[in-house]
C-alpha cells in the first residue's frame, strides 16, 4: 500500500524570550549611537554661545565624531570575530557612555570636539558588534524580523535626535542646557552595559587569527582628516596655501592606503578594505552611493538648526519640531521598507531616493525664493514629510542591496566597507555643507537688524541646502548601480 501521508513540515525555528530581551539590550545601544548623529545639530547655536565656538568648531563637533566612528567600524568587526562579539560590545557601549560624560563636562570647544571623536571612536567600536551578534542569536526567518527591527530602531533614532535634543535645551535652559543631551545617555549607557554583561551570549565567531592592517588603517584615516581639515577650517582661515597642500595630500594618501591594501591582500595578508571587493563595479557604484547619500541626508538638519535659531530666532525645540514631518515619514518609510524591498526589489530604493531629491529640491527652491520673515514651518512640513518617507525607505535596505553586488563570501567585509562609507559620506557632508553656509554669512557694515541677520542666513541656507539637495539627485542616479532583487544567498 502507497504512504499517502504528506511529509511532516519542519518546525519554524524558534528562540527564548531572553534572545529577544538581548535584542533589546543592543538595540538600546544602536538607539543610543545613531540619536547622537543627530540629536546635537538643535543644540550647536547654544553651543556656539555657551562655549563661544567657531563656526569650523560647529563642524567638527558633527564631523569629529562621524568620521572616528566610520573608521573604527572595520577594525572593530576583526577584533570581535577574534575575541568574541560580546565583549567588543561591552567595551564599546561603556567607552561611548564614559565619552558621553566627558562631552557633557566639556569645558571648551577643543575639549567638546576631542570628546565628541572618543565618543565616535567607541560608537564605532561597538556598532558591528550588532549585526554579529544578531547574526549569531537568531536563525533564519526569524533573523530577518530581527534585522527589520533594527532597521526600524536606526530610522526612529536617527529622525527623533532633533525632537529629543530641542526637548532637553527647552528643559534645562539655554545656557548649559546642551550638556543634558550627552548626560542623557549616562543612565541608559549603564542599564545597556549591565544587562548586555548578564544577558549576552559569548560566542566567539571563530574569526581568523591575521590581526588587524595597522598600516592601512592610518593611511586611510591620515587621508580623511588631510581632506576634512581644510573643507571644514579653510572658510575660518580665509583659504591659506595649507589648506591646498593639505586636500593635494590627502588625495595621494588615499592613493598610497590604495596601493597598500593590494600589496596586502598580494601578500595573502589581511587587507583592512579588500580590493576584490571594487573588481565588481557595481559594488564601487553602492559604495559611492553610500557615500553621497549620507552626505545629502545628514547635512539637511545641520542647515535647517543654524538658519531656525540662529537665523530666525527660534528656540531649540521650536528647531527640533521642524524636523516631526520628516521624523513621521521616516519611521513610515522604514516600517514598510523590508516589505517592499522584497516585493520590489531596487525600486523601493529608486522611489526612496528620488522622493528625497524631490523634497530637498523643493526645500531648496523655498529657501531661496520665500522672504526670511515669512518663513514658517508649516511652509517646510510637505517637503520634510515627503524626503522623510523616502529616507526611509532607502536606509534601511540599502546596504543589503550594496552588498548583494558582490560574493556571499564576501558580505562581511564589503558590510563594513558600506557602513564606513556612509559614516565617511556623513563627516564629508557636513564639512562642505558647513563651508558653504558660513561662507555665505556676510553680514553689512554696522549692527545688522533681526530682519537683515533673518534675510542673510536664509540666503547661506538656501546655498547649503543647494548643495544637499544636488547631492540627493546624484544619490538618485547612482541607485541604478545596484542590482534589481538581492538574492537569498545574502
Amino acid at each position: 500500500m502507497t504512504d499517502t501521508t504528506p511529509p511532516a513540515r519542519a518546525a519554524a525555528p524558534t528562540v527564548d524570550r531572553r534572545t529577544w530581551v538581548s535584542l533589546a539590550v543592543i538595540l538600546l545601544g544602536v538607539a543610543m549611537a545613531l540619536l547622537d548623529t543627530t540629536i546635537v545639530n538643535v543644540a550647536l547655536p547654544t553651543i556656539r554661545t555657551s562655549l563661544d565656538a567657531s563656526e569650523a568648531t560647529l563642524s567638527w563637533i558633527i564631523s569629529g565624531y562621524a568620521l572616528a566612528f566610520g573608521l573604527a567600524l572595520i577594525p572593530a568587526g576583526r577584533v570581535g570575530d577574534r575575541f568574541g562579539h560580546t565583549w567588543v560590545f561591552v567595551v564599546g557601549l561603556a567607552g561611548f557612555t564614559l565619552a558621553s560624560l566627558w562631552c557633557g563636562l566639556a569645558d571648551g570647544p577643543t575639549s567638546l570636539v576631542v570628546a565628541r571623536v572618543v565618543q565616535g571612536l567607541f560608537g564605532g567600536i561597538f556598532f558591528p558588534a550588532v549585526t554579529a551578534l544578531i547574526q549569531l542569536m537568531f536563525p533564519g526567518p526569524l533573523r530577518g524580523r530581527a534585522f527589520a527591527v533594527m532597521g526600524a530602531t536606526i530610522g526612529f533614532s536617527t529622525a527623533l535626535g532633533p525632537i529629543v535634543g530641542g526637548l532637553l535645551i527647552e528643559w534645562f535652559g539655554t545656557g548649559d542646557g546642551w550638556r543634558s543631551i550627552f548626560f542623557v545617555n549616562l543612565p541608559f549607557g549603564v542599564i545597556a552595559v549591565v544587562a548586555a554583561l548578564a544577558l549576552l551570549p559569548r560566542i566567539v565567531a571563530g574569526g581568523e587569527a591575521r590581526g588587524v592592517d595597522g598600516v592601512g588603517l592610518v593611511l586611510l584615516a591620515g587621508s580623511l582628516v588631510a581632506i576634512l581639515v581644510p573643507l571644514i577650517q579653510g572658510q575660518d582661515a580665509g583659504w591659506p596655501v595649507w589648506t591646498w597642500v593639505s586636500l593635494v595630500g590627502g588625495v595621494l594618501l588615499l592613493a598610497a592606503f590604495g596601493a597598500w591594501e593590494v600589496a596586502v591582500d598580494r601578500r595573502g595578508r589581511n587587507p583592512l578594505v579588500p580590493p576584490k571587493l571594487f573588481a565588481h563595479g557595481h559594488f564601487t557604484g553602492g559604495v559611492i552611493l553610500a557615500l553621497v547619500y549620507f552626505a545629502a541626508f545628514t547635512s539637511i538638519f545641520f542647515t535647517i538648526s543654524i538658519l531656525w535659531q540662529a537665523g530666525l530666532g527660534h528656540t531649540a525645540l521650536e528647531s527640533g519640531l521642524v524636523s516631526i514631518p520628516f521624523a513621521i515619514g521616516s519611521i513610515i518609510g522604514a516600517s514598510q521598507s523590508d516589505r517592499l524591498a522584497a516585493r520590489l526589489g531596487r525600486t523601493v530604493l529608486v522611489a526612496g531616493t528620488a522622493m528625497v531629491a524631490v523634497g530637498l529640491v523643493a526645500l531648496w527652491i523655498l529657501l531661496a525664493t520665500v522672504p526670511a520673515t515669512d518663513l514658517n514651518h508649516w511652509m517646510l512640513l510637505p517637503p520634510l514629510l515627503v524626503a522623510g518617507l523616502g529616507s526611509g525607505m532607502f536606509i534601511a535596505p540599502n546596504a543589503q542591496f550594496i552588498v548583494a553586488t558582490v560574493e556571499p563570501s564576501s558580505a562581511g567585509a564589503a558590510s563594513g566597507v558600506v557602513g564606513t562609507a556612509q559614516r565617511v559620506g556623513s563627516a564629508a557632508g557636513i564639512a562642505v555643507v558647513g563651508s558653504v553656509l558660513f561662507g555665505a554669512l556676510t553680514f553689512p557694515a554696522g549692527a545688522p537688524t533681526p530682519d537683515v541677520v533673518a534675510e542673510v542666513f536664509t540666503h547661506a541656507a538656501s546655498l547649503a541646502m543647494a548643495v544637499s539637495a544636488a547631492l540627493a539627485v546624484v544619490a538618485f542616479a547612482l541607485v541604478f548601480a545596484l542590482p534589481r532583487q538581492v538574492s537569498r544567498g545574502h
